[in-house]
């Protein structure tokens, strides 16, 4: 058997509608830092401290194509670790209420259990996934 020679995820790129409305979702709901960032493309690099996230602007938001997880190859949704259920509840009640945020399910245990997760849509249409191994507070 061959050892994998990746160590990990370094960062991922998303491509948004718009910049400015997902970067401050980053930043006031998830509590990203912006560590980067490219003025001319647009692009803004996010980070939480562990992994990095590209968030680059489409050229032309009005003829963009939306975001279809059964239909599109690519991207089916990203996932998010939470240190606890705590901490996974907590940020369920602050996504409740966050402009631009469609919840798909509340947090529920993943199949036999203990990881727990819920799923929503970010603003842009982008599903994320928010999973903790740890079922107890």
């Amino acid at each position: 058997m061959t050892s994998p020679i990746s160590k990990g995820v370094h960062h991922f790129g998303l491509s948004v509608l718009n910049l400015s409305e997902t970067q401050s979702f980053f930043e006031t709901v998830l509590g990203f830092h912006q560590v980067g960032g490219v003025e001319d493309y647009p692009a803004a690099f996010m980070s939480d401290g562990h992994i990095m996230i590209t968030l680059w602007q489409v050229s032309n938001p009005d003829t963009a194509t939306p975001f279809d997880r059964k239909n599109n190859v690519g991207l089916h949704h990203f996932a998010l670790h939470a240190e606890s259920s705590a901490d996974l509840d907590a940020l369920y009640d602050r996504l409740k209420s966050a402009e631009g945020v469609t919840i798909e399910f509340a947090p529920e245990v993943l199949g036999n259990g203990p990881a727990k997760h819920m799923m929503c849509t970010i603003p842009g249409g982008i599903r994320m996934e928010v999973i903790t191994l740890n079922s107890g507070s």
